[in-house]
């Protein structure tokens, strides 16, 4: 394979705005989660009422999503974290070759920089560590940080963007609205 052939493999023309969101994304996750750890010391606080329906509450996550797949070991957080490594260059590579607009790359940028952050918690701290807390009514949501807000948000914009894809409008069909 050619130098120039593996640079086009790995290196497409939205790659630059996907890893600069995924850099942003994983910044502002590890800056707010050491910020809250040692800076707010929300360990020591214990739970700490925001507003009505957010409060702020330290909690270390050792599996996936809602706890899922727990597991305590230091081995099972290095697997997840690998996992987690391993999504964000297949993601990479996808945003490199395969994606050709600015929502999907912004999208994918959100995901990875979200991903590596949670990774990063896995081996630093043995688990993600969650902080926000939406409450209402007596019922209380999971507990999450800024790496799975970017996560969902990435997924929803990729939904988006599958559904309705912006300039791909079929102009023999005149059902359809053009952007």
């Amino acid at each position: 394979m050619k130098k120039s052939e593996l640079v086009s493999w790995l290196w497409g023309p939205l790659s630059r705005l996907g890893l600069t969101v995924a850099i942003i994304t994983f910044l502002l996750d590890q800056g707010h989660k050491w910020w809250m750890l040692l800076g707010f010391d929300i360990r020591a606080r214990g739970r700490v009422v925001a507003t009505p329906f957010l409060d702020f509450v330290y909690v270390l996550n050792q599996g996936v999503s809602y706890s899922f797949l727990t597991g305590s070991t230091q081995r099972w957080q290095y697997a997840l974290a690998a996992f987690a490594l391993l999504a964000a260059l297949a993601l990479g590579v996808w945003l490199a070759r395969g994606i050709d607009n600015r929502l999907a790359a912004i999208s994918v940028g959100l995901i990875i920089g979200g991903a590596i952050g949670n990774g990063l918690d896995r081996i630093t701290l043995g688990g993600v560590a969650d902080f926000f807390s939406l409450h209402a009514f007596g019922f209380y949501w999971y507990v999450f940080n800024i790496a799975d807000v970017a996560i969902v948000v990435g997924v929803a914009g990729l939904l988006y963007e599958s559904l309705i894809p912006a300039g791909k409008v079929d102009a023999t069909k005149p059902t359809q609205i053009k952007r």
